[in-house]
């Protein structure tokens, strides 16, 4: 006998796919191995850094721990080395931050022309990036040399002094920027030129039939359209240089950051305070005020650009 259509199971008692307990708890199970890794790596370290540095810990007896409070950030405050290692973070920051963006938009905008070879630039743009610390700043401590660099004597061909590249407190942490804007001006490059490739082609068009010249298209449409893409790379940048570390170590070699402390680093100074001196204590306390600088850093820049989103609204 044929079986109606009356006598099929109706469809709400078909077994529908994630319905049940183990379909409700899928998502969680997929999202549990990135949270799993963040707390033992990214969580735990950050509160048992805090932890540490309200103790008195030596490298040489890591397992004794004098509970002492506040007392290590108020030596560190109190250290007029800290106050050179922040106001050397800030101006090298600077230094190196500002002419790097500014040369990779520039940059970015050459390469979002129809070029010859487009596609050669763009890959030459990564290798600084691709590059070691080590090997870039070795390179660049070389052509910065005193007596034999290759920049003293182009400086000496045109008549001028030689600079000593690696004592003087401007000179140094020029010298030290340099490297930060070679390695990374590229890889900000391609960032805005993709920024730049998402901005609609009419925009260029209706500016180009308005008479706008290709200097006012990038002032009106271009960078306009990279805002947010310019906020990203501005926040990135300025936690990368608050974290400095590698360029100022290998430039000369130490952890003092020069004779004087002249590019001393907030990174180079918690490396002298746990690693030099044996202070774990301290060395944690530089460490807890660096991630509330980034953080205070973070949200200046968010609110900054806030409120010019509001403005031109």
């Amino acid at each position: 006998m044929a079986i109606t259509s009356a006598a099929r199971p109706p469809a709400a008692d078909l077994a529908k796919p994630g319905t049940g307990r183990a379909g409700r708890l899928a998502p969680y199970g997929f999202l549990a191995p990135f949270f799993v890794l963040f707390a033992a790596f990214g969580l735990f370290p950050l509160l048992y850094t805090a932890y540490v540095s309200l103790h008195r810990v030596e490298l040489q007896t890591t397992d004794r721990m004098d509970w002492l409070g506040l007392q290590n950030y108020g030596r560190l405050l109190a250290d007029p080395f800290f106050w050179n290692a922040l106001r050397n973070t800030f101006t090298i920051g600077v230094l190196s931050t500002v002419p790097q963006l500014m040369t990779a938009l520039g940059l970015a905008h050459l390469l979002n022309y129809r070029l010859r070879g487009r596609s050669f630039y763009r890959v030459a743009m990564l290798l600084p990036y691709a590059t070691s610390v080590a090997a870039a700043t070795l390179v660049f401590a070389q052509l910065f040399g005193r007596d034999y660099g290759l920049i003293n004597w182009v400086l000496g061909q045109v008549g001028l002094s030689p600079v000593d590249w690696q004592a003087d407190t401007w000179a140094s942490q020029f010298g030290v920027s340099a490297i930060v804007t070679w390695r990374w001006t590229g890889y900000n490059a391609l960032i805005y030129l993709a920024g730049m490739q998402a901005i609609p082609g009419e925009l260029y068009e209706s500016a180009a039939v308005d008479g706008a010249s290709r200097w006012q298209q990038f002032r009106h449409v271009t960078v306009p359209g990279l805002r947010p893409t310019i906020v990203f790379t501005v926040v990135v940048s300025t936690i990368g240089a608050t974290q400095l570390f590698g360029e100022p170590l290998l430039y000369e070699g130490n952890a003092g950051g020069g004779i004087s402390h002249q590019y001393q680093t907030l990174g180079l100074y918690l490396y002298e305070q746990g690693w030099s001196y044996f202070h774990l204590g301290r060395a944690a306390a530089v460490a807890w005020v660096m991630f509330l600088l980034i953080v205070v850093l973070a949200l200046l820049n968010a609110a900054i650009a806030a409120r010019r989103n509001r403005t031109d609204r």
